[in-house]
Parts: structure tokens; sequence; C-alpha cells
């Protein structure tokens, strides 16, 4: 048998999430650091001529891995005897560093290891943090004993700030990337709006334009530089053929040209947006001219320099980077405005597109901004200080083109996106005959006249099996106004009206619910009984003439009294639509409660109705004597069997 091990307490299992998420952090950094170290120990081994031994290998790679967090090293064996610095970072070495402390910090925020539910974000993000830090300064000490150290300085700004911002984006992501954290300082204003969805969907359309502007900036600027390495091919060739005459270290030169590259595409970037980067502190390279003398190093990459002088039609042409990015940025902007093309309910208005398409811009703008600074930095001293493109200035170079141009065609777009366009209709009938079954399309629009006919006739047997007749050619189909449901039935019927005589106390007459109502309304038979000596017709008035005077009728029957004789015909019966809870004439109450007050029944066809007694407010005339009669029925009243004038109770 197995026992479940006994559950720690919080404070034990909280301290044991942080030193885990602490220990995720510094493997993080080991895994980083290892990665680098064994790629720099295998090209030491290939080299025919290597330097030193495995530990200046080591220092190598702790430097290299330093410095691809933004660390700046100094090089202290130079011509001259005195120590450069070199800044300029691999822009491709930063994305394994930091998908690990991202990935770390996420996969701590999300681990189920706290028992008790108490798993702090600022916890997770603080331990993380400090395990890469640790690894991450243990790195520098051991670097200081090589000839590539890295700058005191430097560690805590840009390489912490790499660390924890990676952290901190971890421990957003794995918390489903709330908006209420980031906006903790904001006004009261801001938050209120922040919880609205229309808020949340223009911040992220801001968002992803912004993104796909900084993209179309990369991809032209690689572009650009593709461009100039073929134009230049042979300058190219030479330069990686003279650095080196063995294939390792032509491999390293590859290598390291390889995580240039995406630095080049920043260069080409800003090259296209106009201010163009800098060769030296006397050199400037912008499509309109090539100014300066430049500190050129011998390397591959930097043979797609044009040549000096002033700038060409073919050099003017690189503004089209910029103007894609725009056009980019308005596109993303067009279709968070207008998700439904032709569909203006849900669109955005002008004033909310072009200031989210503003947003964008600027978003676009400080994420250029940050690559420039990224992609460039100081190779040595002197003419070496500056080198790559100045980021205060190519930030505002590529908010101003993506405003310029993003915001007026972000606006265009979305009306373009809701014109109504009148062909749309032959698309959307296209679509529904291609969704729709085969058996269930016209005939008429896809089939030939054969297969028209065959359908016709088709559905005239059917009909005629049915019991329905085919409509005429041209005639509109009978629309069947009976409902098919089970309202109607016979058993529904008689359950209906049993229900109700039931309800009534008795009161109701117990009529078939299937009586035949062809004969309605007719007068009803009432029970076999004599009749007796019936008036003379050409005498005595009917029975509805109740003007005249007549004898009074007998006493009303009563429960315990059985039917007497009733002479002619009895007043027509409500109709059975007419679920009114009365005595049929002639039938015997049960007991129960006497009924209230009900409606008079309608008179029979062809006499006048019953007016009921005259008001007291004046005299009625009357045509004769007036007979004793009973109590006359009123519309509050019971109906009862009315014996005809003249006849003996």
């Amino acid at each position: 048998m197995t026992e479940r091990s006994p559950m720690l307490p919080a404070d034990r299992s909280r301290s044991a999430v942080l030193a885990s998420a602490f220990a995720r952090g510094a493997i993080a950094a080991g895994l980083g650091l290892g990665s680098l170290a064994v790629l720099v120990v295998v090209l030491w081994i290939i080299s025919p001529y290597p330097d030193s031994g495995p530990g200046g290998a080591l220092h190598v790679a702790a430097g290299l891995w330093l410095l691809a967090h933004g660390a700046e090293l100094v090089r202290s064996d130079t011509l001259g005897g005195h120590p450069a610095p070199v800044a300029t970072v691999p822009l491709l070495l930063v994305i394994l560093p930091v998908w690990l402390v991202h990935r770390a910090a996420r996969d701590s925020a999300e681990s189920d290891e706290d028992p008790s539910g108490e798993h702090s974000a600022i916890g997770a993000f603080c331990a993380v943090s400090a395990g890469y830090l640790l690894v991450a300064m243990a790195a520098a000490a051991y670097a200081q004993g090589g000839w590539l150290p890295a700058e005191r300085t430097s560690l805590a700004f840009p390489l912490a700030v790499v660390v924890t911002g990676a952290a901190a984006a971890g421990v957003w992501a794995a918390h489903g990337h709330p908006l209420g954290p980031l906006l903790a300082w904001a006004p009261l204003a801001v938050q209120e709006a922040a919880a609205r969805a229309r808020f949340r969907d223009a911040a992220e359309t801001a968002l992803r334009a912004a993104t796909a502007g900084v993209v179309v900036l990369l991809g032209g600027g690689a572009l650009l530089v593709a461009v100039a390495l073929v134009w230049h091919a042979g300058p190219t060739q030479e330069s990686f053929l003279a650095l080196s005459g063995h294939w390792a270290g032509r491999v390293a030169v590859l290598l390291l040209a390889l995580a240039l590259v995406p630095n080049a595409a920043m260069w080409g970037a800003a090259y296209g947006l106009g201010p163009g980067f800098a060769l030296g502190t006397a050199s400037t390279v912008t499509p309109l001219a090539f100014t300066g003398r430049p500190a050129l190093p011998d390397f591959p990459l930097l043979h797609a320099v044009p040549a000096q002088g002033p700038g060409t039609m073919a050099n003017w042409a690189a503004v089209a980077v910029p103007v894609a990015a725009g056009l980019a940025v308005a596109r993303f902007t067009a279709q968070g405005a207008a998700p439904v093309r032709g569909e203006r309910r849900g669109a955005w208005r002008f004033g909310v597109t072009a200031l989210v398409a503003m947003l964008a811009a600027m978003g676009c703008g400080a994420g250029a901004a940050v690559l420039a600074a990224a992609s460039g930095g100081p190779l040595g001293t002197g003419a070496l200080a500056e080198f790559g493109p100045v980021w205060w200035l190519v930030g505002p170079a590529a908010l101003a083109w993506t405003a310029l141009i993003g915001v007026p065609a972000a606006l265009l777009l979305r009306a373009w996106r809701l014109r109504e366009n009148p062909w749309r209709w032959r698309r959307d009938l296209a679509a529904d005959l291609a969704e729709a079954p085969a058996g269930k399309r016209a005939v008429g629009k896809t089939g030939t006249p054969t297969e028209e006919r065959a359908a016709k006739e088709e559905r005239r047997r059917a009909r005629a099996v049915s019991g329905r007749h085919e409509p005429e050619e041209g005639a509109a189909e009978p629309y069947e106004f009976l409902s098919a449901d089970p309202w109607h039935e016979d058993g529904a019927r008689k359950a209906r009206w049993a229900s109700l005589r039931k309800v009534s106390g008795g009161l109701m007459a117990d009529v078939p619910a299937d009586r035949d109502t062809a004969s309605w309304p007719g007068p009803v038979p009432g029970p076999e009984a004599d009749p007796g000596p019936k008036a003379d017709p050409g005498t005595g008035p009917g029975p509805d003439h109740r003007a005249d005077p007549g004898p009074a009728p007998g006493p009303v029957p009563t429960k315990d009294s059985g039917p007497g004789p009733r002479e002619g015909p009895a007043p027509a019966p409500a109709p059975e639509a007419d679920l009114d809870p009365v005595l049929a004439p002639g039938a015997e109450a049960e007991p129960g409660p006497r009924p209230g007050p009900g409606p008079a029944p309608d008179p029979a066809p062809g006499t006048l109705p019953d007016l009921g007694p005259a008001p007291e407010t004046g005299p009625v005339p009357e045509p004769g004597p007036t007979p004793e009669t009973g109590p006359v029925p009123t519309k509050h009243s019971a109906p009862g069997p009315v014996p005809r004038t003249g006849s003996t109770p």
C-alpha cells in the first residue's frame, strides 16, 4: 500500500515555489551561456591556428554571451595599446537569451506547484530575474580575466533591463495579457475606458498595425541590403575570402555575418527613412548623398554601402520602404475599423479610425527607434566612436512617414471596405448555390430542360399520392392555414372539453366534442315528451315575438325537477368554439354551485334581439296588456328553457 505524502504548510510551499522559480532563471541563463560556449569551443577546435587554449575560448564565449544582452565589451589588445569599446550587438544573438528568460518566467507563473493557490506573480518575476542575473554576474566576473571583459556600468543598463523586461513579459503572458496591471498608475478615465471592449479592440488593432509597420520596415531594409550585396558581389566576395584563408575561419566569418543580418536590415530601413546611418564621426550615408570620409572595416556586409557622392534615382527608390510601412499600418487599421466588408454596423467612425492609425504610427516610430539604437554602437575610439543609425533621428522619421501615409490611407481603405457593391448579390448567390445541397437547388437555374420536365413530373406524382393537386403553371401554390400540430385532432378537443366541464363544477353540458356542426345554428331538439297542444301558427305568436301578450311562463325547472314538456324548438346552442360554461337545453344540472350571471343567448335568425327591461327613466310604450311573466333573463343570468306563449306549465 502507498500513502499520500503530507502536505507542506503554506509558508513552506510558497518558499518551494519561489525556489523553483529561482532555479528556472538560473537554468535558463546556463542554457544560453552553454549553447554559445559549445559553438565557440567547436570553432576553436577546428581552427588550424588557435591563439590560446580552451580557457581563452571560454572567456570569449562569456564575453559574447554578455554582449548578446546589450553589455558593452572592452577590447584591450589593440594596436595602439588603448582599450577600445565594442558595443555593436549582433541582434540575432539576442533572440536566444530573451526567449529563454521569457519562457522561464512564464512557466514559473503557470506552474501548479503552489497547493495553497497563493502563487504571486511578483514573486515569480523577482525569483526568475534574480536567478538569471546571478549567473550573469558570475559570467561577467569570469570574463574579466579574458581579452573581452564587460564594462561594469553596462551590466546595469542595458543587461539588467533586458532580463527584467523579458521576465515581466513572460509573467504577463502567463496571466493572459491583462491590461489592468499596465494601467494601474493611469488616470481613472483611462482605466474606465480600458474596461470597454471597443477600447481593447482599438488597442489591439493599433499594436498589430504598429508591429506590421516595423516588420515591413525590417523586411524592406533587408531587401535593400540584399540588392546592394548582389550589385557589389565582386567586392563582397573578395572581402570574405581575404579575412581568412582557411575554411574554419571562413565559417566563423559567415556565422558572424549571419548574426549581423538583422542589424543590416535596420540600417537599410534607416537609409530608406531618410536619416541614414553613420560610418564614423565624419561620414553619413543617406539617399540624397554619401558625404565624408568613412572609417570602414574590411567586412563583407559593409560592401553594400553605396558609392560616395550625391544620390541617384536608384538611391531615391529606397523611399519605397517607408511608403510600404505606412500602407501596412493603414491596411491593418482599416481591417479593425471595418471588420466586415459592406457592413456599417460595428464600424468605427472617421475620428476613431484616424486616432488608431496615429497611435499605430507612434508605435511604429518607437519600435524603429529602439531597433536603431540596438543595431548600432561604437566599434572603437576616435572615428569609430559612432557607427550605425542615430535612433533619435530614425524614430521621428518613421513616425512622420507612417502618419502622413497611414492615416489618410486608413481612412480611404475604411471607406472602400464600407462601400456598397452593386454586384455583391451575384457572389452571395453563387456562394449559396455552392453551399446548398444538390437536391435543394432550383432546377430551372442549374438543370437542363429535360431534367426540369422530369422534376415537374416527379413532383406531380408525389402530390397525387398525397392527395394534393399540382398548381397551374405560373399560379401560386395554395397556402395551408391549418396547423399540423395535434391541437385540432379529435382526441385533443375531447380532452379540452372534458377539462373545461370538470373545472366548471358540473355546470357545463355533456356535449360531445366531435358533434356535427353542419346543422348550426338550427334548433336542437329537447328530450322526448308530450308536446301538448300547439298554438295556432296563424294566430299565436312565434317564440321570438316576445312583445306579444301571452300567458306567463311556468317556473324555471330546478335540480330536483325533471325535464317537463317543451313546446316548439329550443334556442340554438352556442357553437363549439364558444366554450361558455352553461347548461344545454334539457340537460340535468349536476350538484354544485349555481353559475353566476352569464351572457344572454343570441336571438334566432330573422328576429329582433331581446333588449331586456326598459330603463326606469321614462315610460315604455306597450303594444297591449302585459302578461305576468317570470323573471326576465338578463345578459348576466343563466339561460333556461323558454316555453312558447300560450303553453301550460
